[in-house]
């Protein structure tokens, strides 16, 4: 069921587990991604950049295959379709399109732009039932052309933030989109601790999930991080395999070039790729 993310990070936060955020480009990654949901009975959130969303033709494109979706797939868990990285006008196409659930990225804003920004945004989407996240601080790498350094959040911007009435954030603490270079430092934990102080008992999240070891994610997890999102894991999982069906000429084999086959093994390996984080994140069964 389409559902606003607000209980299931507040259950996730008291539970010391995170729900996993992971993103969607087409409809075999939103099949695999909610076919594995049901199948672990976790809670979900599918997230989708503006990239995608306009790869897709648009978000009323994009709510109506999900609502579908869950309803022609007898999907009970809860499912939150959540706006990833939104600009302001964004959120505002989003809340229109149907999605339950919005990201405002003002962190590229000064401080004050992105409170002001942010404070009108949650008052339209708790008005409409949506649940929003906002973000501190920069995400390190490029994700639909928005390239962030990766600084650590300041943890007053961050309380300056969540005391807007946001329902969870995002907060730079050295987290990267993409692969993550080999002289990479490693997560700010004593950030991450900084903000959790001052922002109590808001769930946190945590961008560029792929790659990062898991033992750091299970510390993230116990210092207050609720959300954590996949997106490149999922991309590379599919690729690979379907790089190998083909190398393989399994696609030259009787009708092996029709596309339900030819996607069949990288939304196979989507699957797997969910499995693999849903169990490390703590989710499964918790629906």
């Amino acid at each position: 069921m389409l559902v606003s993310a607000t209980e299931m990070l507040k259950k996730a936060k008291a539970g010391h587990y995170a729900v996993g955020q992971f993103n969607i480009n087409n409809l075999e990654w939103t099949k695999s991604i909610l076919a594995t949901a049901q199948e672990l009975n976790s809670p979900v959130i599918l997230g989708v950049s503006e990239g995608a969303g306009k790869y897709m033709t648009g978000y009323k494109t994009v709510a109506a295959m999900v609502k579908a979706m869950i309803e022609e797939m007898n999907i009970t868990v809860p499912v939150a379709l959540h706006l990833d990285h939104g600009s302001y006008e964004g959120c505002y196409k989003c809340i229109k399109a149907g999605f339950s659930s919005i990201m405002f990225d003002g962190s590229h804003y000064p401080i004050e732009e992105n409170v002001e920004k942010t404070r009108e945004l949650v008052k339209v989407a708790h008005a409409m039932g949506l649940s929003i996240e906002a973000e501190v601080g920069s995400i390190g790498g490029e994700e639909d052309g928005v390239v962030g350094a990766g600084e650590c959040a300041d943890p007053n911007e961050c309380k300056a933030i969540a005391d807007l009435g946001i329902d969870f954030l995002a907060a730079g603490i050295g987290n990267i989109h993409g692969k993550y270079p080999d002289n990479w430092q490693g997560l700010s934990f004593e950030t991450l601790a900084a903000i959790q102080e001052k922002t109590g008992e808001m769930p946190l999240v945590l961008h560029g999930g792929t790659g990062i070891p898991a033992d750091m994610i299970k510390k993230a997890i116990d210092l207050g991080v609720a959300k954590i999102n996949v997106n490149t894991e999922c991309q590379l999982s599919f690729a690979a395999a379907t790089r190998e069906y083909i190398e393989a000429g399994k696609d030259q084999q009787g009708k092996g070039f029709d596309p339900r086959k030819l996607l069949a093994p990288g939304a196979a390996a989507i699957k797997e790729t969910v499995k693999e984080k849903m169990e490390l994140f703590g989710s499964v069964g918790k629906a």
